[in-house]
């Protein structure tokens, strides 16, 4: 698959890039346990059928110890009991969260529940924003076509600032 554009030599779109990669330093350095980013990342990324992302967040996650089964099985994430309950938590409200066209209500009240018990404030607030923010990733690189399989862990280090 060849991209459409690529966007990290256009000016705009690497100018854009490098504020995202703040943006999510924000994120990154939150409370939010690092094993819950990448798994959220990976599940949103699953559903939006983001190939990059999907690649980007399953070797970052491997890269910082996560195992290969816990990986394998994040699409079947209900059916698996390799996953805590604020793990299953966070994965409902990633869901949810990228699904939000498939339900009236968007994210239902029981799984905003169990996210709060699960999560202090902080760590809410750091869901909330990786949900909103990988989902732009994934729109942003599937209208681009980037391409799956390139990516190294680490490689967007030096976007930030």
């Amino acid at each position: 698959m060849d991209a459409r554009i690529n966007l990290f030599d256009n000016e705009i779109a690497a100018a854009f890039g490098k504020r995202f990669a703040n943006a999510a330093l924000v994120i990154h350095r939150s409370p939010l346990p690092k094993a819950t980013q990448e798994l959220v990342s990976l599940r949103a990324s699953q559903i939006n059928g983001c190939g990059f992302c999907t690649d980007m967040h399953t070797k970052d996650a491997a890269a910082a110890g996560e195992t290969a089964v816990r990986l394998n099985l994040v699409a079947a994430w209900r059916e698996a009991t390799v996953f805590t309950e604020a793990e299953r938590a966070a994965l409902a409200l990633a869901e949810e969260g990228t699904r939000l066209a498939d339900a009236h209500q968007g994210v239902s009240d029981e799984t905003w529940a169990q996210v709060r018990k699960h999560y202090d404030e902080d760590q809410a607030a750091a869901l909330v924003a990786l949900v909103a923010l990988v989902n732009a990733a994934n729109r942003i690189n599937v209208i681009a076509r980037t391409p799956a399989g390139s990516y190294e862990p680490g490689m967007f280090d030096a976007m930030t600032s």
